[in-house]
Order: structure tokens, then C-alpha cells, then sequence
């Protein structure tokens, strides 16, 4: 592999921003498409560190600073791939429901998968079912995720889809649910389309869900 390339993958996975743009610097100098650099370098790091975390080797700290660094390399390539026409891979809509204020693991969903590619509108948090009806209905996107941290709050995801529901949306996107007092179970009861256990595997099932391949 290009000896550039396999500095991004490390200093991705080291959490190091500085030695990122090192390295994707010294991949366009070495003539490497943007599109390589990205699916080869930010990409392929992001895979190894979902993988450690759910072996349980890092947490989200180590995570999240990965993820920043990825994004750090992600805004230098993204004009070059914007002046290629690469274009996103889907387009996804995130929030946190009703009444809930965290959004941690939303964040990191959303890193994750816009240096995977991918078109992230953030709502924030503690957003009313009719924002995200109306954000589905405006931006008509491939996936939505709802987030929950609270028991509280959790139930408020049941409202968001038949909000969309009674817009006549629903079958136009995936929907994706996570949050620590989640299961399998309550997603199903809801009517989601995937349930995420945590950060690296929601990112995963939202690749899957909108794979083309």
C-alpha cells in the first residue's frame, strides 16, 4: 500500500490531525485521486477503529478523536472531490428526539458516516416530531436516525414515524433508532427499519441500509 496512504489510516487511528493533513498532502503531491485517498485512507481507518471498539479494545473518547481527525482530513479533500463530481454516497437526517439533550453518540453516528461519504443534515437535539417530518419532507433523504438517551424520552421516537407516517413519507426512507435504554425489540415495536447498539454499529446498519450494491 502507498506509504502515504497507510499514514492517514494510522493517524486516524492515533487520534492525530496534524499527521492526517501530512499525509494527505503528501498523497495528492504523489498524484493519489482524492477518491482513493478517502476510501483507502478515512474510510478504511474508520472501519479498523469501529472494529477495535467493538472488540471492546477502545471507547468512545478514543472514538471520537479518531473521528474528528477523519473529519480534519475529510474538509481538505472535500472540494477536490466536489471538483471531481464524487458524489455522496445518500443522504442521511440525525436527531435527538423530543425532551433529550444528548447527543454524543448522534455526533459520532454523523462523523462517521460523512467520512464514509455520505450527506449529514444534523437537526440537534431535542427536536419535535414535526421538524423531522418536515426535514424528510424537505430534504428527502435515504435514512433518518433518531437518537434517545432516556426512558423518558425513548417513546418520542414512536411519534417522529408516525409523524412521518401521516405525511405519507415513510416509504420513502430507512429509519434507524439508538440510545443506551433502546432494544431490538422497542425498535421493532415502533416500526423502525434498524436498531443501532451503539455508535460503530448504527453507522454500519445506516451503510447497509443504503447500499445500492
Amino acid at each position: 500500500m502507498n506509504e502515504s496512504l497507510m499514514t492517514i489510516r494510522n493517524a486516524v487511528i492515533d487520534g492525530s490531525s496534524k499527521d492526517v493533513e501530512g499525509g494527505i498532502g503528501a498523497a495528492l503531491a504523489a498524484g493519489l485521486a482524492p477518491q482513493e485517498i478517502l476510501e483507502s485512507g478515512l474510510i478504511a481507518a474508520m472501519s479498523m477503529v469501529g472494529e477495535q471498539f467493538e472488540q471492546g479494545e477502545i471507547y468512545v473518547p478514543e472514538m471520537l478523536v479518531a473521528a474528528r481527525a477523519m473529519q480534519v482530513g475529510l474538509s481538505l479533500l472535500k472540494p477536490r472531490l466536489i471538483e471531481e463530481g464524487v458524489k455522496a454516497k445518500g443522504k442521511v437526517i440525525l436527531g435527538t428526539v423530543q425532551g433529550d439533550l444528548h447527543d454524543i453518540g448522534k455526533n459520532l453516528v454523523g462523523m462517521m458516516l460523512q467520512g464514509a461519504g455520505y450527506e449529514i443534515i444534523d437537526l440537534g437535539t431535542d427536536v419535535p416530531p414535526a421538524r423531522f417530518a418536515e426535514a424528510v419532507r424537505e430534504h428527502r433523504p435515504d435514512l433518518l436516525g433518531l437518537s434517545a438517551l432516556l426512558t423518558t424520552t425513548m417513546g418520542n421516537m414512536r411519534d417522529v414515524i408516525e409523524a412521518i407516517e401521516d405525511c405519507g413519507l415513510r416509504g420513502s426512507v430507512k429509519i434507524i433508532v439508538g440510545g443506551a435504554p433502546l432494544t431490538e425489540e422497542f425498535a421493532r415495536s415502533i416500526g423502525a427499519d434498524a436498531y443501532g447498539a451503539d455508535a460503530s454499529r448504527a453507522a454500519s446498519l445506516a451503510r447497509s441500509l443504503t447500499s445500492t450494491g
